[in-house]
């Protein structure tokens, strides 16, 4: 009997447990201190880029360069918002394996500083090719996107993930809110303010005040980022001296394990279905998206004659500024119950179908202004509609961002695979802003379909967006497995 109950006490010490059905990981608290610093950083970002959409259709008209053609405004702003991310596409992905060699903070410093320069530059441009060479600046410089979304991977784990890549979304709206309404008001402060900003600078330089003060939020972030955020990248961390940390990832030439395998991890060996299906999903996330974003503010300055709404900067700023806020409130708030409610994938393809009424909403808007005669409460209500839509579109973003984190084969190369996602995304972005006001101002100028040709071109695309959501797996990969 005693012989029996020995064997039976090692058995049941050397077999593993077998967590029982259903069972799920106790999730781990987020690490609040560095995910707060991390997300403040990326909202000096956003509130730079979009702070000229208000008034760039405007400054566009007022360099003179369209002839007075009203119709041909949205060509010339469309190559200027499409070069940042030409721009970026060239550059991002050597920025993100930089990241991982010399540590995420060195590469974010270059970027934010490139961001700082390049949009003072911008608020002093007077002509068009002026404004080309700093908003290209600004994307040669600028992997930050890449780089923080592998510091949000690497600071959280397969249980807490969802919940930090929701607040993403808040920053990106919140940046959306401030920055059109900064832009708005702030642009043409002379006109405004005639008492503070008469002199001849301010004249000859009309858009610089929203440039100088988005570039000192930037500069803020920069000290902010010195002062208090960590390094993430294990091989940069400030050694600990516990029993856990001891010499454990270096080889005896003092070469990091991480570094050594990153050297000889080529990209090629990264490019799996379960990496690429993500990045593809995103990219064409990101060029609908952006094709939507741009479409919308010179969709609200196009003169009603052409089938706009004729806003001036102020009302597209408080317009936008309402979009971004109610949209970054409901990510924060419900992204990540609504992930484990439905589950990631089916979210994703529920908010990929969203798209389509989406767009179908603008030619709606204009009929009704036709038939109405004037901007009403029922115009109001159409543009709440389309709010809605916006929202729910939106989390296609916090989902898919899972999918890439979690399709890293090692977190040594999470920055590569998050590069890699960025320039493609940086190329779909590249595209969407010049091909979407292309075809928005073709459509206008030669009356194709009633105007409404971009918007049916856009809904008959998401249907590949569509097969491709079918393709994601089925639950985000664990990456503690």
């Amino acid at each position: 009997m005693d012989t029996s109950k020995s064997h039976e006490i090692i058995v049941n010490e050397t077999t593993p447990l077998v967590p029982a059905k259903g069972w799920k990981k106790p999730k781990t608290p987020l690490p609040k201190l560095q995910i707060g610093i991390l997300i403040t950083l990326q909202l000096a970002e956003p509130i730079a880029s979009t702070s000229i959409f208000p008034y760039i259709n405007q400054l566009i008209s007022e360099l003179g360069i369209t002839g007075g053609n009203d119709a041909a405004v949205g060509y010339y702003a469309g190559i200027i918002e499409s070069l940042f991310f030409v721009a970026q596409a060239l550059t991002v992905l050597k920025w993100s394996r930089l990241s991982d060699r010399i540590g995420r903070k060195p590469v974010l410093v270059i970027g934010l500083s490139g961001a700082c320069i390049s949009i003072l530059c911008f608020g002093l441009s007077t002509t068009f090719w002026s404004l080309v060479i700093s908003r290209c600046m600004c994307g040669f410089l600028n992997g930050n996107v890449g780089v923080m979304k592998t510091m949000m991977g690497e600071l959280t784990d397969s249980t807490n993930m969802a919940q930090a890549f929701a607040l993403v979304p808040i920053v990106w709206s919140l940046g959306g809110f401030i920055g059109p309404l900064m832009g708005g008001t702030l642009a043409r402060p002379q006109d405004h303010w005639p008492a503070l900003f008469s002199g001849p600078f301010w004249r000859n330089y009309p858009y610089f005040l929203p440039c100088a003060v988005a570039a000192f939020l930037l500069v803020l972030a920069i000290v902010m980022m010195l002062m208090f955020l960590d390094e993430t990248l294990s091989t940069k961390r400030r050694p600990n001296f516990t029993p856990t940390t001891v010499d454990v990832s270096s080889s005896p030439d003092g070469e990091s394990l991480a570094q050594k395998s990153m050297g000889n991890m080529s990209l090629r060996s990264l490019l799996t279905p379960s990496v690429v299906i993500p990045i593809a999903n995103f990219a064409m996330v990101a060029f609908l998206d952006v094709s939507f974003r741009v479409l919308l503010p010179l969709f609200f300055s196009t003169p009603t004659y052409l089938g706009g709404l004729g806003f001036d900067p102020a009302t597209i700023g408080s317009w936008m500024a309402l979009f971004g806020i109610i949209d970054g409130v409901f990510q924060a708030l419900c992204l990540a119950r609504i992930v484990d409610w439905i589950g990631p994938k089916r979210l994703f393809c529920v908010s990929v179908t969203c798209y389509a009424p989406l767009m179908a909403m603008f030619p709606i808007i204009s009929w009704i202004l036709r038939a109405r005669g004037e901007v009403d409460h029922a115009i109001t209500f159409a543009l709440l509609c389309l709010l809605v839509m916006v929202v729910i579109w939106h989390t296609t973003y916090g989902t898919i961002s899972l999918f890439i984190t979690a399709s890293a084969p090692t977190n040594d190369v999470l920055g590569a695979i998050n590069g890699l996602g960025q320039t493609f995304a940086a190329m779909a972005r590249a595209v969407g802003p010049a091909m979407a006001t292309s075809l928005f101002a073709a459509s206008k100028e030669h009356n194709l379909l009633g105007g409404n040709a971009v918007f049916f071109i856009l809904i008959m695309l998401v249907g590949g967006l569509r097969w491709l959501a079918s393709q994601l797996p089925d639950e985000i990969q664990d990456r503690d497995e």
